[in-house]
């Protein structure tokens, strides 16, 4: 069985977060996205803490479920697809905390995602926040003046069953591996606790074959998840855990171990990724100077902007190559499925493979040259979960003629051209998302690719 999990979104209590991130809607967008396991975060705000202790109830060890008055999970239709799972939205606790401090004479910003198995431990890690100055009314994801090494150092002597994660551990301003507040290794940022670091999330701007690059990630997970801050965009990246044998229900114990590859009952079995050109932060450059360039060019003509003089923000795949172990054979093996999706394998069986997709309200907006915040787009998004199942089912499992029945021949064919990465994304850079665009001209490779897999579209 499969357990498609998103560990890291943020609440209405966090900056700049929809109002529309609350558990119940939550749990709806699940649905819609195909998610079965999502974070109870921010849960080191007093208030937001205080809501969902009432709206929960444990379902298995550390793992924890709507109470049935507060589940808001009723379908418009009554023959809905997304009536047809039995299996409902769990919740873990996992929150992002940032890390403000000095170290190596450095100023250094590191996020770190922190999971716990139960209340008790929210409330001793947060009263000793409290205890060490930390503010944790201000925001849901509190700023802390406590070292990374420090951080995980605390929350293990309060659970030694909780564990943490470096949270998209490339952005330049607030990661572990940050150009700009980061450090060169993990054993840097966690000196003797590095040994407790078991996985990293990728975040937006790098993609898993990114990280097969890293010599210290050679043994740890690499786990990705959306970092969301609305509804419709949880799931954008999401870990899908897969059990072994019989096995059906799980625990916060289990995903621990997973993570830790350690477990005969659960398994990372592959992740799910955005195309990482489309992060805010995959190329080197300056947003206000419109000016851009690729780690060849960076290498060529150094980090000072022509425009302006000033240092650039050095993006994610410049950082990579940085501190990619030069002696690692880097490789990749593609595997292509009945369905047409491209999957991207580590050729030295390490780790599990992973696909890059592009979210279906964006195939559905460019398909009509809409904008995926249009209520045309909103609404035939809703009407294809109510008739195919949900948006993961749509991008993965569904057969192309299915898709077009139910959704007409350009979106099957987006669909398509998504799963064989047949698409075309300018990179982003300092802040600004890249561009994607799925349907290119008649001559191109990918139209080519379409009739080459003998699809009449």
């Amino acid at each position: 069985m499969e357990y498609i999990a998103d560990l890291h979104v943020h609440s209405k209590y966090s900056r700049a977060v929809s109002q529309d991130m609350v558990l119940p809607t939550m749990a709806l967008w699940a649905k819609k996205k195909g998610l079965d396991i999502l974070p109870i975060p921010d849960w080191t705000h007093p208030l937001w803490i205080r809501e969902v202790r009432n709206q929960l109830e444990e379902k298995s060890d550390g793992l924890f479920k709507l109470k049935s008055q507060i589940s808001n999970l009723k379908s418009t239709s009554q023959n809905s697809k997304l009536e047809e799972t039995e299996k409902e939205t769990l919740f873990i606790l996992s929150t992002e905390i940032s890390s403000i401090y000095s170290q190596g004479g450095r100023a250094r910003r590191v996020h770190n995602l922190v999971l716990v198995p139960g209340f008790e431990t929210v409330e001793k890690i947060s009263k000793e926040l409290i205890r060490r100055g930390c503010n944790l009314s201000s925001d849901g994801r509190p700023i802390i003046g406590i070292s990374s090494k420090n951080l995980l150092e605390m929350v293990l002597g309060i659970d030694e069953n909780a564990f943490l994660i470096p949270c998209h551990i490339w952005t330049p301003w607030f990661s572990m591996f940050g150009s700009n507040s980061g450090f060169n290794s993990i054993e840097e940022c966690f000196g003797d606790y590095s040994k407790y670091i078991y996985g990293i999330e990728t975040g937006l701007s790098s993609d898993p074959d990114m990280n097969w690059r890293i010599k210290e990630l050679e043994t740890r997970s690499i786990l990705s998840s959306s970092d969301s801050h609305s509804p419709m965009k949880m799931g954008r990246e999401a870990t899908v855990f897969i059990t072994k044998g019989d096995q059906t229900e799980i625990g916060f114990k289990d995903i621990k171990l997973a993570v830790m590859q350690k477990s005969d009952k659960l398994k990372i079995g592959y992740t799910i990724e955005f195309h990482p050109e489309e992060g805010k932060y995959h190329y080197t450059g300056h947003r206000n100077c419109k000016f851009v360039q690729s780690p060849e060019d960076s290498r060529k003509l150094g980090t000072i902007c022509p425009v302006c003089h000033k240092p650039l923000t050095v993006g994610v795949m410049h950082r990579v190559d940085e501190l990619a172990d030069k002696s690692i054979d880097y490789r990749i093996k593609v595997k292509n499925n009945e369905n047409g999706i491209k999957w991207i394998c580590d050729p030295t069986g390490k780790h599990p493979p992973f696909v890059r997709l592009v979210p279906l309200v964006e195939i559905i907006a460019e398909s009509m040259g809409s904008t995926v915040s249009s209520i045309k787009v909103k609404i035939l998004f809703d009407e294809l979960c109510e008739k195919l199942g949900s948006e993961n089912k749509i991008l993965l499992r569904h057969s192309i003629e299915e898709i077009k029945k139910q959704a007409g021949e350009k979106i099957a064919e987006g669909v398509l051209l998504v799963r064989g990465g047949n698409i075309v994304v300018e990179p982003g850079f300092d802040g600004e998302y890249g561009k994607v665009k799925i349907w290119s001209d008649p001559s191109s490779p990918e139209k080519k690719n379409i009739s080459q897999m003998g699809l009449d579209f």
